[in-house]
């Protein structure tokens, strides 16, 4: 899997939509849903979001899922071989973004489909690279420092696996 150079990306990523995975740690304690979070910064300031990430060409959804926890938390997830989203999550810059009442996360970077998944970790998570920090939050007390959207994600993603 080849790179683009930064230069022709930013080209791309301006022009079209980009395919992203979307994923929530999660784990239970005491009968309480807890939902892992990075702190990263972003064009936001330093705030509190799930983990993710662009799909690389020749990548399944799977590899990209574990290569973004690599990256991030230096562990994988566990998962089936051919994982299938929980959620299909929009993200838009404010210059695109829909005004007819769809559901979609704040991002002045780039449009993104996210394909979302809640995912369990295999591991002790060690933030690296993007993740300034890892935590296990309950899924009803997030923080308020958190990127415009992923709150909603996280809701609707644990809304659906009941």
């Amino acid at each position: 899997m080849s790179l683009l150079p930064a230069d022709l990306y930013a080209t791309i990523e301006a022009s079209m939509p980009i395919a992203c995975v979307d994923f929530v740690p999660i784990r239970r304690i005491n009968g309480s849903l807890e939902v892992g979070l990075i702190l990263r910064d972003s064009p936001f300031g330093q705030v509190w979001c799930h983990l993710g990430g662009r799909v690389l060409r020749g990548e399944t959804i799977r590899r990209a899922i574990d290569r973004h926890a690599m990256d991030t938390l230096g562990t994988p997830v566990v998962l089936e071989h051919d994982p299938q989203p929980d959620f299909v999550y929009q993200w838009f810059p404010p210059s695109v973004a829909p005004d007819d009442g769809t559901a979609h996360g704040d991002d002045p970077r780039k449009h993104a489909i996210g394909l979302s998944f809640l995912v369990e970790i295999d591991g002790e998570p060690a933030p690296r690279n993007e993740a300034l920090d890892f935590r296990y939050v309950e899924a009803s007390a997030l923080p308020d420092r958190i990127w415009p959207g992923s709150a909603e994600l996280i809701a609707e993603l644990i809304r659906r696996s009941r």
